[in-house]
């Protein structure tokens, strides 16, 4: 303790010779450098005129339909529930939510580099000497037997001067990396929302499917039933029996697979919601669900600043343009700063007294001679990871014109199949009724009767897949478009 008194008196005796080294420090730190690396710029990329569809599109126009909230898309109050569930429970969304934590976390950590880390301290430390030791000392001599020391000070930790930008760049890299954990969290709602709505719409036509086998398992009963009167009367043969019979086993054994698909597709949805498997609120049924109007798609170049995933792809690629300018750095000198200020003093009266001040102050200059190519290797490194996220933006681009002209195709061409398919569907239903009139009337033989109604069957079950396919290119459109996370 004394000898650092000491040495804190011989400094303070040379202030001149030091001070003038600070006001030159803070200078340089001050100073605003041009920090090393390329900046960044969004790279060129080609966008369509408009999207491609099987019929041409109206003109294209600012709206789209990923501009509407969820659920001004999907009207069903139910789903509606569901889906706000979803995004309140949903374990991967909140796993997303905590990235975002992370990530500002991790930001305000490299920030923080950029600034002086100050740390104070103090300590006091009583001694009792003894008098009666292997050299006694007298009374006289030492008045008290019991002495006590104080320190304190203020200490600046090591503090680097960003003149090449090193802590700038590595800060850019965090706030992209931050963004793009952000844009990464609107991803996943959009998935979420596409998801809970597509398994909703699997599930409402499930539940079609199954009302369709149980009334034609119904009719088919009781078809049975007149067949084995007549059979009994001598009228139908024992082959127009079993015939009846296969048809009612058939619409049988659709009822559990229906039943079982039903029950997963509910435990599917339970875990979209964060929820234990269990049953699922229904609301309106698929016939009874609307579908917009119209799906305005919006101009193509507008999907580079509504899909998320593209954002988040564009955040990569700036964090990956940012780490080549860290890189370079390291070409350069590093200058750092450490030092403290305080008092020591053996009375804590005069602890901050003139003559107790103590400080230091230590500039630190490195620069790298030889690295065996560790620096160069470095930068190539982040140049080629630069061209990977360069290449991975460029994708998820072209990946984000096919999936909505997909959409478009599917959304077009499924509402024709639609159309077709509910005139098939009253023509078979026209065409078993009059099949049993006229094998009641002995007109014609059964074999044309269970005909019309295995392929009636087939097509209303049909109808309802084309039904919920065609909810789906919705859904799936309003997804490509970037919607959903509103």
């Amino acid at each position: 303790m004394n000898h650092r008194l000491m040495d804190g008196r011989k400094r303070q005796q040379a202030p001149s010779r030091v001070r003038p080294w600070i006001g030159v420090a803070l200078a340089a730190g001050l100073m605003a450098g041009c920090a090393v690396g390329p900046n960044y710029r969004r790279p060129a990329v080609e966008t369509p005129q408009t999207f491609r569809a099987p019929a041409p599109l109206p003109a294209p126009e600012a709206a789209s339909l990923a501009d509407l909230k969820w659920w001004d898309v999907f009207r069903d109050e139910k789903l509606q529930e569901l889906i706000r569930t979803a995004l309140a429970q949903n374990y991967d969304l909140r796993d997303a939510v905590t990235r975002v934590e992370a990530a500002r976390a991790n930001l305000g950590i490299t920030r923080s580099d950029q600034f002086p880390n100050l740390a104070a301290g103090a300590d006091v430390s009583t001694i009792r000497i003894s008098r009666n030791g292997q050299s006694p000392l007298p009374a006289s001599f030492v008045p008290s037997q019991t002495r006590t020391f104080g320190d304190a000070t203020l200490n600046l930790l090591s503090f680097e001067l960003d003149i090449w930008g090193r802590l700038r760049r590595a800060t850019e890299a965090a706030r992209a990396s931050l963004l793009g954990a952000e844009e990464n969290r609107k991803a996943v709602v959009t998935t979420l929302v596409s998801d809970v709505a597509t398994e909703y719409f699997s599930l409402r036509e499930l539940d079609s499917e199954l009302e369709i086998s149980k009334r034609t398992l119904e009719v088919r009963q009781q078809s049975l039933a007149v067949i084995k009167s007549r059979q009994a009367g001598g009228v139908a043969t024992l082959l127009d029996l079993r015939q009846a019979e296969q048809l009612v086993y058939t619409a049988a054994a659709t009822i559990p697979a229906l039943q079982q698909q039903i029950e997963q597709t509910e435990n599917q949805i339970s875990l979209l919601l964060g929820k234990n498997p269990g049953a699922v609120i229904r609301g309106r049924s698929l016939t009874e669900q609307e579908l917009p109007p119209r799906v305005p798609t919006g101009l193509p170049s507008a999907l580079l600043e509504r899909r998320p995933d593209i954002r988040t792809a564009e955040q990569n690629l700036i964090a990956a343009n940012a780490e080549i300018g860290v890189a370079k750095a390291a070409y350069f000198p590093q200058v750092s700063l450490t030092g403290f200020l305080g008092g020591q003093s053996t009375q804590l009266s005069s602890l901050f007294g003139g003559t107790s001040g103590v400080w230091n102050f230590t500039p630190k200059v490195t620069q790298p001679i030889f690295t065996a190519g560790r620096i160069r290797s470095n930068v190539r490194l982040a140049e080629a990871l630069r061209q990977s996220a360069l290449i991975q933006y460029e994708k998820a681009i072209q990946a984000g014109f096919t999936e909505v002209s997909n959409a478009l195709v599917a959304h077009q061409r499924v509402r024709e199949s639609r159309e077709q398919q509910e005139l098939l569907v009253a023509a078979l239903q026209d065409r078993t009724r009059l099949a049993y009139v006229r094998y009641r009337g002995g007109v014609d033989t059964l074999l044309n009767a269970l005909d019309a109604d295995r392929d009636q069957f087939q097509a209303e079950l049909t109808l309802t897949q084309i039904r919920r396919n065609e909810l789906l290119s919705v859904v799936q459109l309003y997804k490509a478009l970037g919607g959903g996370w509103q």
